[in-house]
Formats: structure tokens, sequence, C-alpha cells
């Protein structure tokens, strides 16, 4: 995680570039499991601040990052637990786009049984 961070501050990086969101914090969320997964829940928080970022910037690819949260029921309750939390602090950003609500709104109710 400090790596992508550390990343994320180099001039060659940008929030309002869609490939190189993809890349590096898209990768973070998908291909580094490990990371991703802590213990502490510091990945899903991460993902949960990028994605209200970028949700200002380009709600379609603020709607593909949250993704990454959407199967929280499918981890150990622990993990699950802290996903489901980095959701419910994405849900409760006033003025959140269509995309991401829809999605976010979708995770929280359908997969814990609430219809």
């Amino acid at each position: 995680l400090a790596t992508v961070q550390a990343l994320m501050q180099h001039p060659s990086f940008s929030l309002k570039n869609p490939n190189k969101v993809r890349a590096l914090i898209g990768a973070f969320a998908n291909a580094n499991p490990i990371n991703f997964h802590a213990a502490d829940g510091s990945g899903y928080a991460f993902i949960a601040e990028q994605v209200l970022a970028l949700d200002a910037l380009n709600p379609q690819i603020a709607s593909r990052l949250v993704r990454s949260l959407m199967n929280w029921q499918h981890y150990e309750p622990q993990r699950a637990e802290l996903m489901r939390q980095a959701l419910q602090c994405v849900a409760a950003k006033e003025g959140l786009s269509n995309d991401v609500a829809e999605i976010v709104q979708r995770s929280l109710t359908i997969k814990s049984g609430v219809k």
C-alpha cells in the first residue's frame, strides 16, 4: 500500500487519467490480494478513499474500482466486516454519483440478504 501511495505522488500520475488509475489503483485492488486484503482493512479504506476522490472526476472509473469491494460477504467475518464498512463509508457521501451509488447500495442490500 505504501508503494502505491508513493507512486501516486509521482509527477506522471494523475487521478484525471483513467489509464493510470486503472494501472496503479485498479491493479492494487484486483491483482494484489495480500495487500488489498490486509487484516487491518487498510487496503479497503484506501480503495474507499480513492473511489470518493474519483467519483467527482470520473464516476465510471470510480464505479469500476468500487466493484473490488462488492463480494465482501464471501470473505471471513473480520475482512467481510471491514469491506462492508468501506462500502458504507462510500455510501455515506452526499452527492455520490448514480454510477457508484447503485453499485454500493446493491452490494450492501442484496449481498447482505436484505432485499
